[in-house]
């Protein structure tokens, strides 16, 4: 018999070290026969209590392109109350679907009903019937035509309803794997532009520097437009991921480089139906000495845009109407606000846009618009005002916005000689009236 000698709490390293190579050296060779994989598992065991390099994990970037299905983030029986909840919302989905395909029966049959009026007031009206029953036949025809919208209104409700509290569904949207043809998607993503600030920030750009009412006396975006353009060099050069263009915030400062070509829009659309928009470039802030005032001058239009939500966001053939002008803010003026509007065109055949007509739309629900080509002599000048209530297009019945600012420097030449070709304006601020002019004339001292 032997007693067990307790070692020492504090050894040298060097002799630390070689006690717990040594016993692992033992343990290892006592449990098991030696192997080929010995000398491996030798390496390996030496290493323990070394200090080993951490490799940062590196998750594959989740898009479109490279989709990823949502993973329960517990197992189950871990935590039976979220087994619970995730129960709950399952049944509660389930519930709202089955009432959701009731509805859509009920929906179904009086679509029938609306065909066959439809089919009686178009017989009624080759027969050349009384005015009283062609009366009569066309408002029970509006009738089943305003049953129908609120019933599709309803269905929409009961469809967002059963998907938007799934946890798979809110995974899936919040990273950027969202369906546009699916009605819980774009809803998601519309709250998520309404309520989490990117909107509140477009207004509170437009109503500071007096977009509204400068250029127009009111504009409830209903789609939200991005503007992307050249980065700045110095912003190049000090970020890492060497982005050669920018998301522009709206209401900040852009050189004229980064704008001497067009910027790309992309617009994120929330309705189903093909509708179609226009697109305006103006500057409200074009000096006119001959008033001592300011006027507006038309960078650029695109009439006629076909946009949808499952349409490809970014902006495409814009410059194939009036051509694009770079922004060339005057020397000796402040800054010039830049606002891009992408305006509605009025629908088919109606005063709103309805969920009725989307859903027998066999092609764009508005109307095409024969906009001219704006002159060149046309540009500066241009009536944004008179030029919307022309066209019938109203900014405050939806459409998008967005807007930036810039001044003047040395590139602002080279638009005004290689693009514009004529002589580049220069201005300044008119000098204060002095009010002791009169009393410095007279002599201060009198003899």
């Amino acid at each position: 018999m032997f007693a067990l000698r307790k070692l020492p709490t504090a050894l040298p390293r060097p002799l630390a070290r070689t006690i717990r190579a040594n016993a692992t050296l033992a343990s290892t060779s006592e449990a098991a026969p030696s192997t080929p994989e010995e000398p491996a598992a030798l390496e390996a065991a030496t290493t323990q209590g070394r200090r080993k390099r951490k490799v940062p994990l590196k998750r594959p970037p989740i898009s479109l392109e490279n989709p990823r299905k949502w993973n329960r983030p517990l197992t189950p029986g871990v935590i039976p109350a979220y087994d619970l909840a995730l129960a709950y919302l399952r049944q509660d989905s389930a519930n709202l679907k089955k009432e959701l395909e009731e509805l859509r029966g009920v929906i179904k049959a009086k679509e029938g009903e609306y065909k066959v009026l439809e089919k009686r007031v178009l017989e009624l009206r080759e027969k050349e019937a009384g005015v009283e029953e062609r009366t009569k036949a066309r408002s029970e025809l509006d009738a089943v035509d305003a049953e129908l919208e609120k019933l599709l209104e309803k269905a929409d409700i009961l469809e967002v309803q059963s998907e938007v509290n799934l946890p798979d569904v809110r995974w899936t949207v919040s990273n950027a794997m969202a369906d546009m043809s699916k009605v819980s998607h774009r809803a998601l993503l519309e709250q998520k532009w309404r309520k989490d600030g990117d909107l509140d920030l477009l207004m509170e750009r437009l109503y500071q520097m007096h977009v509204v009412p400068d250029v127009l006396p009111e504009i409830h975006p209903s789609l939200d437009l991005h503007v992307v353009a050249r980065t700045k060099p110095k912003e190049f050069l000090n970020s890492d991921s060497k982005k050669v263009q920018m998301n522009v915030e709206p209401g900040t400062f852009l050189r004229p480089k980064q704008t001497l070509v067009p910027p790309k829009l992309f617009a994120s659309v929330f309705h189903t139906d093909t509708r179609l928009y226009t697109m305006l470039l103006v500057d409200p802030d074009v000096p006119q000495p001959d008033t001592e005032s300011f006027t507006t001058y038309l960078h650029w239009m695109k009439p006629n845009i076909p946009l949808s939500a499952t349409s490809p966001s970014k902006l495409s053939d814009l410059n194939t109407h009036t051509k694009y002008i770079p922004p060339h803010p005057q020397r000796g003026t402040p800054y010039h606000r830049y606002v891009c509007l992408l305006l509605p065109q009025p629908p088919l055949g109606a005063s709103e846009y309805t969920l009725t007509a989307a859903s027998r739309a066999t092609g764009p629900t508005s109307m095409h618009l024969d906009i001219p080509v704006v002159p060149e002599a046309e540009r500066l000048g241009f009536n944004v005002r008179e030029f919307t209530r022309r066209w019938n297009l109203n900014a405050a019945k939806g459409g998008g916005a967005h807007m930036w600012r810039e001044v003047w420097d040395e590139d602002v030449s080279a638009v005004y000689k290689d693009i514009l070709n004529k002589p580049e304006p220069r201005y300044s601020r008119p000098p204060k009236a002095d009010p002791y002019v009169e009393v410095k004339q007279k002599k201060k001292y009198i003899a």
